[in-house]
């Protein structure tokens, strides 16, 4: 199997036992631009590192998969230009020919899962796009999920998608959804979705539990945690759906398709948010990063 290079805190803890959670690299290179980019990787990993428990952002850099970057690979990369997007379909080629790459949650969850690591914050998870009746634009993030042990926590799939459809693909691969704190499935920038989550529940050591019993049972794949942006960060639904509907009329008048279309979408709800949706999107990362903590910890112990 592939020898990741270890971050030297994420090398001590594992060697220690002790908690980890991994952390993607695409909301640093496509996610966010340069300099919010890195300062809020910074900022992530400190809410981790806060609660006695190790963060391990993963990418590919120079053809080796890095679980853990330091500070300074952190600002190279922060500030790196025509990085790929890596997902399960290309993540081994960019490693064979010593490319440079960013970990979607496909991608991280692979990587975690082989350097033993069980949970993974994130912001929100890709899904079935609109207008997948003619696309068949649908994420892988969606078939690692029922497919690779691991807890993703995010604040539901991005609004930009078809959040119905994205939960009866997740459905039909056998992905526990979980929302924490409230019946409703969260729609990232928004609190709720108007869609009623399958599951819930509120307290990290039943997640961690739910987790355990999974793999003692011996059934394939994670489950996505569901959590609501804080009240005080969301931009409400009523606000923010003109503005996906906008950009989702741009991005197709531009031709924009496959792995550039969320990049392009978050872009252009950027600009017309006024930078609100960053904002919005640092909040429930800094969250996420919070509660996957906490399951971690529940998890070691």
């Amino acid at each position: 199997m592939i020898q990741p290079v270890y971050a030297p805190e994420v090398s001590e803890a594992r060697r220690t036992g002790a908690p980890i959670v991994a952390l993607e690299s695409t909301i640093i290179t496509h996610g966010m631009p340069y300099p919010q980019n890195v300062e809020t990787a910074r900022a992530v990993e400190a809410e981790i590192r806060a609660r006695g428990v190790v963060p391990a952002t993963i990418a590919v850099m120079d053809g080796q998969l890095h679980v853990g970057l330091t500070d300074t690979a952190l600002e190279t990369l922060g500030r790196a230009r025509d990085v790929d997007k890596l997902s399960r379909a290309d993540l081994a080629v960019c490693l064979a020919r010593g490319g440079t790459g960013a970990t979607t949650v496909a991608a991280t969850m692979i990587a975690a899962h082989i350097a033993g690591i069980r949970v993974f914050a994130t912001g929100g998870i890709g899904g079935v796009h609109r207008g997948w009746e003619t696309s068949f634009d649908v994420s892988a993030d969606l078939i690692e999920l029922g497919r690779t042990p691991v807890t993703v926590v995010a604040a539901g799939a991005k609004a930009i998608l078809d959040l119905p459809a994205t939960l009866e693909v997740l459905e039909t691969n056998g992905v526990p959804v979980i929302a924490v704190g409230q019946d409703d499935f969260p729609a990232f920038w928004a609190r709720a979705s108007g869609l009623r989550a399958p599951l819930r529940l509120d307290a990290p050591a039943d997640i961690a539990r739910a987790a355990m019993m999974r793999a003692e049972m011996g059934l394939a794949g994670g489950q996505l945690v569901a959590n609501p942006i804080p009240e005080e960060a969301e931009i409400a639904r009523a606000v923010i759906e003109p503005i996906i509907t906008d950009a989702l009329d741009a991005a197709r008048a531009a031709g924009i398709t496959g792995k550039a279309v969320t990049p392009y979408l978050l872009d252009q709800i950027f600009k017309a948010t006024k930078g609100a949706s960053l904002t919005a999107n640092i909040a429930l990362v800094l969250n996420n990063a919070r509660l996957a903590a906490e399951i971690a910890k529940a998890m070691a112990t």
